[in-house]
C-alpha cells in the first residue's frame, strides 16, 4: 500500500525553482532516501509534505486519498512527523516544554516528561527533559527533535539530515530505532548526504538535481561512487593529504579549568594541549562533553579563563576580547549556523561584516561596494548556490550557508582557524571541497583546531587527534597511530587519568 504519493509538485521562489514537477511515492513500512546536492530542493519538498510550505502546483495523496496539507498541525493530525535540519526549538523553554508544544495538549507536562524518559531510554537517545534548550549542544538538540517526533507515533517520519551531529554510536542506535519503526509499518523519508548510511539503511532512493527527479534506484545495489555520480554528476575528488610539517606553537592551553556557566553546562578540568602552525588537530567527543565550553573559551565568547591559561603566539589571550583575538589571527566557525555563524534576516553581504571588517573604515564607514564584492567572491570561490550577495542567509539551504560561513573565515587568511562541525549537512562534493580547503590552509602554514562528531572526517583531515570527555581532554595521538576503537573508548572517558601533558608533536609526557 502506498502511504504517500506526490505527483507533479512544483515550487518557485524569486531566485530559484526549488521543485520542478517532482513525483515520488513511499510505501508503508518503507525507508525511502531522498538524495541530492545542496540546493537540489530536498528540504523544500519535505516542508511541502509537512505543510510548512505550500506548493505552486501538484497533488499529494495520503493513503490513496487526495489531501491539501495547509499547515504542520494538519500534517501531524494525518500522522506525519518531521525532524528539521535547522532545529525548530524555543531556546528559553526546556526540552520537555518544546516536546509538549508539538503534542496533544490534553497530555499533562508531567506525563510528557515521563514519556520522554521512556522513549529516549528505549531508543538510546539520551535526553534530559528538564534542561533549557539554550544549554544544549547541537547534537543534544538533534536528539530532542527526534524524540519529539517519535512521541507522536507517526505513520510517516521525515528526517532531514538526522545524523549530521550525532556520534557513530548514536547513529547505530538510531538505525535500530528506524528499522523497528519500519517493521511496525511506519514509512520513513530519509535525507542524508552520507552515502554509506543510505546504502546501509534505505530500501529505495529518489535522486534530485536542480529541483527535478533524475533517478530512482535501489541503494543496496549501488556504490558510493555510483550514488555520487547520480547526485552531483561526478565522484568527489580524493583529498591530497600530505604529511604535516608542524612549525612553531600557535595556540597553547595550559591547565585550563573553568566552572560551568549554567547548571547544565560542563566543567572544564585541567585542559592542556598545543596546536602548531601547519597542522590540523581534531577534537572528537560525544556531544555535550565540554566542546561548547572549550570553543567559547578559545574564541573569546567566554573570557573567564585564568591569566596565562590560553596563549596565542605566546601572548596571553585568556581574557582578551574576540576582536583582539581576530586581530592576532584567530578566526572561528561556530557549530550553529543560523543565529551564531550568520544572522538569518541579514543578507550574505551584510553577514560578511560579522568577522570581516576590512570593508569598514577606521571612522566606522562601511564600503558597501566592497562588501558586495567580498560576498560575490565567496559565493563564486566556494560554489554557494544563492541568489547573489543580497540573498538573505535564511533563504539558503543548510549546506550552502555552511559553505559560505566556512569560506568567509578561510578567505580571511587566518593564522589559527578554529572550526566546529565544518561539514554539517553538506553534500559529498561540498564536504570534499571544504576539507580540501582546510588542508590547503594547513599547507600554507595555518594552525587548525577542528571539532567534529564525524570520526570519519577527523581521521581524513587531522594530523593529531584529541578526545574530550566529561570536560577533560585525553593526551593527543597521531592519526597514523589511532584506531576507531581507541577513540571510541576515549570518548567514553577511558584513558589513563594520570597527570599528562601533550606536546605539540602528539606525545604524552608524564
Amino acid at each position: 500500500m502506498l502511504r504517500l504519493e506526490l505527483t507533479g509538485i512544483s515550487k518557485q521562489y524569486p531566485a530559484v525553482r526549488a521543485n520542478d514537477s517532482v513525483s515520488l511515492s513511499v510505501a508503508a513500512g518503507q525507508i525511502h532516501a531522498v538524495l541530492g546536492e545542496n540546493g537540489a530542493g530536498k528540504s523544500t519538498l519535505m516542508k511541502i509534505i509537512y505543510g510548512a510550505v505550500r506548493p505552486d502546483e501538484g497533488q499529494i495523496c495520503w493513503n490513496g486519498r487526495v489531501v491539501q496539507i495547509a499547515n504542520p498541525q494538519q500534517a501531524r493530525a494525518l500522522g506525519i512527523a518531521m525532524v528539521f535540519q535547522h532545529f525548530s526549538l524555543f531556546d528559553t523553554l526546556t526540552a520537555a516544554e518544546n516536546v509538549w508544544l508539538g503534542l496533544d495538549q490534553g497530555m499533562a507536562l508531567a506525563e510528557v516528561i515521563a514519556r520522554i524518559r521512556e522513549v529516549s531510554g528505549e531508543y538510546g537517545l539520551e535526553v534530559d527533559p528538564m534542561r533549557p534548550v539554550h544549554t544544549l549542544s547541537v547534537g543534544e538538540r538533534q536528539r530532542v527533535e527526534i524524540v519529539r517526533a517519535l512521541l507522536t507515533d507517526p505513520a510517516l517520519l521525515i528526517l532531514d539530515e538526522p545524523t549530521s551531529v550525532l556520534t557513530p554510536q548514536a547513529v547505530d542506535k538510531l538505525f535500530v530505532t528506524l528499522r523497528q519503526l519500519a517493521a511496525k509499518g511506519c514509512s520513513i523519508l530519509y535525507i542524508s548526504h552520507k552515502l554509506d548510511e543510505i546504502r546501509a539503511l534505505c530500501h529505495h532512493c529518489t535522486v534530485l538535481r536542480a529541483g527535478r527527479v533524475t533517478g530512482e534506484v535501489d541503494p543496496t545495489r549501488e556504490t558510493n561512487a555510483s550514488l555520487s555520480r547520480l547526485m552531483i554528476g561526478a565522484e568527489p575528488p580524493e583529498l591530497a593529504h600530505r604529511p604535516a610539517q608542524p612549525g612553531a606553537v600557535v595556540l597553547a592551553l595550559h591547565g585550563l579549568s573553568l566552572a560551568k556557566q549554567n547548571p547544565f553546562g560542563t566543567v572544564l578540568t585541567a585542559i592542556d594541549f598545543e596546536v602548531r602552525a601547519g597542522e590540523i588537530v581534531g577534537v572528537a567527543g560525544v556531544s555535550g562533553n565540554g566542546q561548547q565550553e572549550l570553543m567559547a573559551a578559545i574564541s573569546g565568547e567566554d573570557p573567564r579563563a585564568s591569566p596565562g591559561s590560553i596563549t596565542l603566539f605566546g601572548q596571553d589571550i585568556a581574557q582578551a576580547s574576540p576582536r583582539k583575538r581576530r586581530r592576532l589571527g584567530l578566526h572561528f566557525v561556530p557549530e550553529e549556523r543560523l543565529g551564531r555563524g550568520a544572522v538569518p534576516s541579514m543578507s550574505l553581504a551584510q553577514n560578511t561584516l560579522l568577522s570581516r571588517t576590512e570593508t569598514v573604515s577606521r571612522g566606522g564607514w562601511i564600503d558597501t561596494a566592497a562588501v558586495r564584492q567580498l560576498a560575490d567572491k565567496l559565493i563564486a570561490s566556494f560554489k554557494v548556490q544563492a541568489g547573489g550577495p543580497h540573498a538573505l542567509a535564511k533563504s539558503l539551504s543548510g549546506g550552502n550557508l555552511q559553505k559560505f560561513i566556512v569560506g568567509r573565515e578561510i578567505d580571511a587568511g587566518p593564522k589559527l582557524l578554529v572550526v566546529s562541525q565544518p561539514t554539517w549537512g553538506v553534500d559529498v562534493g561540498a564536504a570534499a571541497q571544504i576539507r580540501s580547503a582546510l588542508l590547503q590552509l594547513r599547507d600554507q602554514g595555518c594552525a587548525l583546531l577542528v571539532v567534529s562528531e564525524e570520526l570519519e572526517e577527523l581521521f581524513e583531515i587531522s594530523d593529531r587527534l584529541l578526545v574530550i570527555a566529561q570536560g577533560r581532554v585525553a593526551p593527543s595521538v597521531p592519526v597514523a597511530d589511532a584506531t576507531v576503537a581507541m577513540i571510541g573508548e576515549r570518548m567514553s572517558g577511558l584513558w589513563d587519568a594520570g597527570p599528562t601533558r601533550t606536546s605539540g608533536l602528539g606525545h604524552a609526557q608524564t
